[in-house]
């Protein structure tokens, strides 16, 4: 199973399918530590069983990680390449989903341009007023502020605004990318990276 980066198209669908194998794995581990300890001693009051309790914490905290991913919305092979067709040389993350103590984003594809955030998601539920007030206050704490949020739940307009981002992005001659892979670990995260932060 090969690794899909954060920002990626079928990042949420592979870690969904890695955090149900590492969940499985850790509960096997727990239980045959246990067993093992009740056959050498015909008691669970052993070593065997404290070390196996300890394990239960990894196991849960995996388990509620895979019930996060298994309740997010990725975006659909579908969507990805229509998407793809009016990416031209705009950079477009994938597979973001936002949570906040409220309730939680999903994002099917998101891209930053020249004060521009501009986002996509395949959710019908989803309260757009909402996801566009919590996306404005996660790039505000970084200094991006005086930025345009909006997303869309219709495709055909959302690939409208990338034809016209890409419009911008050639008459100022910006190279996403290029700003992307300049930046410094240590220094303020760019925009896009802090879409990328937020999300799980």
């Amino acid at each position: 199973m090969k690794k899909v980066a954060k920002g990626n198209f079928g990042y949420i669908e592979y870690n969904r399918k890695f955090a149900a194998i590492r969940t499985i794995v850790a509960l096997i581990i727990c239980l045959i530590i246990f067993f093992t300890g009740l056959i050498i001693y015909h008691s669970n009051k052993s070593a065997f069983s404290i070390i196996a309790a300890l394990g239960c914490l990894p196991t849960g905290l995996s388990a509620v990680n895979m019930i996060m991913y298994m309740k997010a919305h990725p975006c659909s092979k579908e969507a990805y390449d229509i998407i793809e067709s009016h990416r031209n040389g705009l950079l477009i993350r994938y597979d973001l989903e936002m949570t906040s103590y409220e309730e939680n984003y999903s994002i099917a594809a998101a891209t930053v341009l020249d004060k521009n955030v501009v986002c996509f998601t395949e959710n019908k539920a989803l309260d757009v007023a909402n996801c566009e007030k919590h996306i404005r206050n996660q790039i505000s704490q970084s200094g991006y502020s005086n930025y345009t949020v909006k997303v869309f739940k219709d495709i055909n307009a959302f690939c409208t605004r990338l034809d016209q981002l890409e419009q911008i992005r050639k008459s100022k001659n910006i190279d996403p990318q290029a700003i992307e892979d300049s930046w410094v670990p240590g220094t303020v995260e760019t925009c896009a990276l802090v879409l990328l932060s937020v999300s799980l």
